[in-house]
């Protein structure tokens, strides 16, 4: 019974996929917003290294620039490849270089460095936790501070057939323009077959820590979210709508994935009993062909 279904998301994604490579050809200003995601402490396996695609599409967003000399998010696509390295069963390492093709042109925000602590094969676990550091340089289109730091923690709670993800974050400027802001980002998600995930994310930014401005001038964002396989990749799509005036009003987030051999792996070995769950998006996924 679930093959029709996965057949048919299969065609939504490769749908998707497309749109936003056409998306890429039409000229507007963009403000990258190069990755839209709830972690769920899922690391890629000692020696492993994984990849992910992070594309976005703002058909519908705000039309004046964050600060004097930015760039506005209506009709960009953003996204970022993201690198990563399985140090140990509870440390991965990543990189993000970051871009948006805004007007035909292709602009950098530099790049991205990320340290990401978890407890050891959260995928399997029905409480899981963990802590991200993420050091970003970034180029003054997108930014005002060429230095910024991310540090979002991860708690989730998931039975055999839900998910409940929070992310806690802090986003910290650093010069004379930086700030420290709340931007919080939550998932609530439900197992509808093997490898087909279907539920909500919601994503805010409050503002300074101490300071927030009126809800009107905040940014809040709820998702309608899938996850499935397609092929040897993993596909996370979403279209998100702004809630209040400061937030873009339609955004469309799609992430590909891919997951290497592991070092040393037997094909054919099996992988250890879930006791939940298993998202496809989690780069914990072992590959041994």
């Amino acid at each position: 019974m679930m093959k029709p279904v996965l057949a048919h998301t299969s065609r939504v994604g490769l749908a998707l996929i497309g749109a936003l490579a056409i998306a890429s050809l039409t000229g507007t200003p963009a403000q990258a917003t190069d990755e839209i995601q709830v972690y769920n402490a899922g690391i890629a396996s000692v020696g492993q290294f994984t990849i992910q695609q992070h594309l976005n599409y703002v058909p519908g967003g705000l039309t004046n620039p964050p600060f004097t000399g930015g760039l506005v998010s209506n009709h960009s696509l953003n996204g970022t490849p993201e690198f990563a390295y399985g140090v140990t069963d509870w440390w991965e390492l990543g990189l993000y270089l970051p871009f948006s093709i805004v007007d035909q042109k292709f602009y950098s925000n530099a790049f991205k460095l990320r340290t990401l602590f978890v407890s050891p094969h959260a995928d399997q676990r029905n409480f899981f936790y963990g802590v991200n550091f993420e050091l970003s340089n970034e180029t003054p289109p997108f930014a005002q501070t060429r230095w910024a730091l991310e540090i979002r923690p991860i708690i989730g709670v998931r039975n055999s057939e839900y998910e409940v993800i929070v992310n806690p974050i802090v986003d910290v400027g650093f010069g004379r323009f930086g700030e420290a802001d709340f931007a919080p980002a939550l998932r609530v998600a439900r197992k509808f077959g093997q490898n087909l995930y279907a539920g909500f994310e919601y994503y805010a930014d409050f503002g300074k820590i101490g300071d927030f401005p009126r809800l009107a001038d905040q940014q809040h964002t709820l998702f309608a979210v899938t996850d499935f396989k397609l092929g040897v990749f993993d596909v996370d799509f979403g279209v998100g709508y702004g809630l209040t005036p400061q937030s873009d009003r339609w955004v469309v987030k799609t992430i590909i994935g891919y997951a290497f051999p592991v070092p040393g792996a037997k094909p054919g070995e099996s992988e250890p009993a879930s006791t939940g769950p298993v998202n496809p998006m989690s780069r914990a996924t072992q590959r041994t062909w």
